[in-house]
């Protein structure tokens, strides 16, 4: 009886060789494993083949089921664990790339602006419609005094740009905000547009590992996700 048992075991080792297949784990993993891998599930079929009845063997449609569903799970998971694999290299893509923005000055939605390290404040605005007429104005946050005003002129449907190129000295360190208003007249009267600013990037971030989010920490805007920036200077 031992040589029988022997004889099917060699025969079951030669079929795993074969296959490529592993059949060596050492105690820690045996211990510690609770999924069915191919040497498992080859073990198992072998021994249902060598154990069924003779009279009522297993269908050849059974045997291909059960072929073709292990078939598909091992491929699903070899899939998942590729997209694991993609996931933390396109997080560490996407943190490398953040940390260009630093020093950098990105386009986020707001009136709040500090001269550049060129000592100038540039942005846009966007006009739903071709307007007759556009203007910005430069006022100190903080009091309100006018600083500067510029007639842009006509403007085409989109997106319009705008500067403040010729600051003032007293300015120029950053240190005061400035608030910026632009309106236009696209056929009922000048009306206020919410401009867009280029703001400068202090910091970069990304949290833990539960998420693959980057932000960016804005001067006088905060916390913005990177993913949010179409435009950077």
């Amino acid at each position: 009886m031992s040589n029988v048992e022997s004889s099917g075991a060699a025969a079951q080792q030669a079929i795993f060789d074969k296959l490529g297949i592993s059949t060596h784990k050492s105690a820690e993993e045996r211990a510690t494993s609770d999924e069915l891998g191919q040497d498992d599930f080859l073990k198992l079929m072998t021994a249902q083949l060598q154990n069924q009845d003779p009279f009522a063997p297993m269908e050849n449609g059974d045997f291909i089921a059960q072929m073709a569903q292990f078939s598909t799970v091992s491929g699903i998971e070899e899939i998942n664990q590729n997209f694991e694999s993609l996931a933390a290299e396109m997080k560490q893509t996407r943190i490398a790339t953040t940390a260009n923005f630093l020093g950098q000055s990105v386009l986020v939605p707001g009136s709040m602006a500090r001269p550049d390290d060129n000592g100038e404040i540039h942005g846009v605005f966007e006009l739903p419609q071709a307007a007759s007429a556009s203007r910005v104005s430069f006022t100190d946050a903080s009091t309100g005094e006018l600083l500067h005003s510029e007639d842009l002129g006509p403007q085409g449907t989109g997106l319009a740009g705008f500067s403040w190129t010729e600051i003032p000295s007293e300015l120029r360190d950053g240190n005061r905000k400035i608030k910026v208003e632009v309106s236009a007249n696209t056929g009922k009267g000048m009306e206020t547009m919410g401009p867009s600013i280029y703001a400068r990037v202090l910091s970069t971030s990304s949290f833990g590992d539960q998420s693959d989010t980057a932000t960016l920490d804005v001067e006088d805007y905060g916390t913005i996700d990177a993913s949010t920036i179409s435009r950077i200077r």
